[in-house]
């Protein structure tokens, strides 16, 4: 329980109303009540306010109602995010490794570890202070694990790979699987041993079931603050920067350049070997074969820039109407160049 102007304070908002009122929880605007708090992101569904339930609701400057108390800040989404983090009740694990669990003698484990049952720890493993490994979890030998990570059920980390501090691994994801490179020999192929790594950066997510493969002979590399949603593949040899954004179900193929703070949409695909500058967009299942310059927003297979791929789309399904026009245009052409041969 948390009183209003203590969350007027940690998001920097302006308070109207009681700043004693006590807020237990986040809830969603239609299903908020009493002793909660909601949001509202856009002013244009503001009158959805008239039969919400809350205590309290952070707005956008502009938006005023005299029914609840009332923060008022520039980013609701944001407020609402660190509001939501200060409510939330913190994880009681116990620190220690569980009955069930197989750790090297050889690994080293900071203070405050948990190990739940079913995790390996393979030799020379090393595990910073207030890590948690749920049920499952397996580290190859070698691997390096920093402060303050959590990694849930059934995460795999292969040998040799690093993990920085603050980073959370989804259930069932795999870090430093093999590179996807083979040799062809005729009409078979030979195998092209991946003996690099993947080291990921600090306050790093990666989301469940995504794949995240070992450099043939260097470093694949996910750079601090980045965030990876679920079933994605990230091919051997990728470095991408940091504060990136990567959703479900996105391709990127080897040895890809990615800068800082790009985002790509759900299904997009990254050729191999492209350079992507910073502050890139590429919208869901875009399709990038060359390299992107800074500051783009592309769409579409090949990409494109978005406006010109809106007019595209657009035009689409004019296509069998045009085509009718054109026949129609040949035709009237033909008639008169008839004409004219005849006089």
């Amino acid at each position: 329980m948390v009183r209003l102007k203590e969350l007027a304070e940690l998001v920097g908002a302006q308070l109207i109303g009681d700043g004693d009122c006590e807020i237990t929880r986040v809830a969603p605007i239609d299903q908020a009540g009493p002793g909660e708090i909601t949001f509202l992101a856009n002013p244009r569904y503001a009158t959805k306010l008239g039969d919400c339930r809350a205590s309290a609701v952070i707005v956008p400057p502009g938006v005023d109602n005299d029914r609840h108390h009332l923060l008022v800040c520039a980013n609701p989404y944001l407020a609402f995010a660190r509001i939501l983090k200060r409510l939330q009740p913190p994880v009681d694990v116990p620190r220690e490794i569980m009955a069930g669990a197989q750790v090297h003698p050889s690994a080293c484990l900071g203070e405050g570890v948990c190990v739940h049952p079913g995790c390996y720890v393979g030799r020379d493993v090393s595990i910073g202070r207030d890590t948690i490994l749920y049920p499952g979890v397996v580290l190859y030998d070698g691997v390096e694990v920093g402060e303050a990570c959590v990694l849930h059920g059934n995460v795999v980390v292969r040998e040799g790979c690093r993990l920085g501090d603050r980073v959370i691994v989804q259930p069932n994801a795999v870090i430093g699987s093999d590179g996807f490179g083979y040799a062809p020999d005729g009409r078979r192929y030979v195998k092209i041993p991946q003996v690099g790594i993947v080291e990921i950066g600090d306050d790093v997510e990666i989301g469940a079931a995504t794949c995240i493969d070992r450099a043939a002979m260097s470093v694949t590399r996910i750079g601090r603050g980045t965030k990876i949603d679920n079933l994605v593949q990230i091919a051997h040899n990728v470095v991408v920067g940091e504060d990136t954004i990567i959703v479900a179900q996105v391709g990127i193929a080897g040895s890809t350049r990615i800068g800082d703070h790009c985002t790509f949409g759900g299904q997009a695909g990254i050729a191999g070997h492209a350079k992507i500058g910073d502050d890139v967009t590429i919208a869901a299942r875009g399709g990038v074969a060359g390299d992107i310059a800074d500051g783009q927003v592309l769409s579409g297979t090949p990409a494109m820039p978005h406006k010109d791929w809106l007019k595209a789309s657009m035009t689409f399904p004019k296509l069998p109407e045009i085509r009718r026009d054109v026949q129609q245009l040949k035709k009237q052409l033909a008639e008169l160049e008839s004409l004219l041969k005849e006089k």
